[in-house]
């Protein structure tokens, strides 16, 4: 099946929608689909993504820039993708997460919708609401129960394609063709090692890991990720000499950071925050690194917020704690140093999670899944077929 993945963010950069898109349509490709990925071009890193992101296998990034940030900036870029799908072989399907593109496509093929957030931003509304009244739009995925509730609510007038919840996914390391070397650490030789990965933004509980730092000096904490300026802002007033800033890394050689940690930290407050503060997405998180910490084994603990226990449980793969007392995360993490076999025992469970239902291949298969999707030749010539069973399909 040809599929045509709309994103409205840029390819390569820092943020992680870009490693989300790039995921999907690596373990799209490894489902034998034949996968063109339309996004902004990226202003960071330089080179190629696909060696960037350590995806599996290539398929075609096409880059479509916008005349600005404005909103008919986008619209426009909206319009230019049409036209390449209007030029180019006919898609089967056209999947993503960019409103604009998604809302002005053409009719070449059923649209499939996903989306991580309630929309905020008058534009962005409009567009989307477009978008949910297109008869020719077969679902919508997102990727928390929390999320599907939420957008049922504020969608309740309006008779909208079925709700698919899909959480977000990790690849196991066995899956990995090319892992990258392991890095050398800072630090104390025998020290343990407590790690966190991912963005430094408001929101991801970075101050509560510098306070158990300074509770715990015999413990080593690295943090793997965020934008210079982030960095900076942690960083430089920090005096505990056993906290380690690594700043951005490349997605693909993540992965080789986390054997080398004892514990990682979720430490996710009651609200969280995307980049610039731009959007508040706590209730409905469903963290890239939080699937990553289990895929690799490692013990976790992680803040107790009810999303998160859609896929965590307390005591089995992961220890919970409230975001809010650092006493408990002191205690936890006290805990877990001091007995390597819970360590392994959190660590397994959790990895068998993953294999058992959070691979990016699954997440692939799931969000196709009962879609009667024929193939462009087939559909030649004929009248749209109109929107399967709208109302029928239950979140899963």
């Amino acid at each position: 099946m040809r599929i045509a993945y709309l994103h409205g963010g840029s390819i390569p950069s820092v943020y992680a929608n870009g490693i989300h898109v790039m995921r999907m349509c690596d373990a799209f490709t490894e489902a034998g689909h034949d996968v063109t990925l339309y996004a902004l071009p990226g202003s960071y890193p330089a080179g190629d993504p696909h060696s960037y992101y350590g995806t599996r296998h290539r398929f075609p990034v096409r880059t479509v820039p916008a005349a600005d940030g404005g909103a008919a900036g986008y619209r426009d870029r909206a319009a230019e993708v049409s036209e390449l799908l209007l030029r180019g072989p006919a898609p089967d399907l056209i999947y993503g997460r960019d409103v604009h593109s998604l809302g002005q496509a053409p009719a070449l093929a059923p649209l499939v919708y996903e989306t991580h957030l309630l929309r905020d931003e008058p534009d962005l509304r409009r567009a989307e609401q477009e978008l949910l009244e297109r008869p020719d739009l077969v679902r919508i995925v997102v990727i928390t129960h929390a999320l599907a509730d939420d957008f049922r609510r504020a969608h309740a007038a309006r008779d909208t394609a079925p709700l698919l919840v899909a959480p977000d996914c990790a690849d196991p390391p066995t899956t990995l063709t090319s892992p990258a070397p392991a890095p050398r650490l800072p630090g104390r030789p025998g020290a343990p090692r407590v790690g966190y990965v991912g963005h430094l933004y408001e929101g991801r509980g970075i101050d509560l890991i510098l306070d158990l730092a300074g509770r715990l000096p015999a413990v080593d904490f690295h943090l793997v990720g965020g934008t210079p300026e982030d960095r900076a802002r942690w960083e430089r007033p920090c005096r505990l000499t056993n906290v380690h800033f690594h700043g951005h890394v490349p997605p693909g050689a993540v992965p080789a950071y986390f054997p080398l940690f004892d514990v990682v930290l979720a430490p996710y407050r009651r609200k969280v925050y995307t980049a610039g503060a731009l959007a508040e997405t706590g209730r409905w998180a469903s963290p890239l690194k939080l699937f990553e910490y289990l895929a690799h084994g490692r013990a976790v603990i992680a803040s107790d917020l009810p999303v998160l226990r859609e896929v965590l449980q307390d005591g089995v793969n992961c220890l919970l704690r409230p975001p809010d007392e650092p006493a408990a995360w002191e205690q936890a993490l006290t805990t877990l140093l001091a007995d390597p076999a819970l360590r392994a025992s959190l660590g397994d469970r959790g990895r068998r999670q993953v294999l058992d239902r959070y691979t990016w291949r699954h997440r692939a298969d799931q969000v196709l899944a009962g879609l009667d999707l024929q193939p462009a030749a087939d559909r030649a010539g004929r009248p749209r077929r109109p929107n399967p069973g709208r109302s029928a399909m239950p979140s899963t």
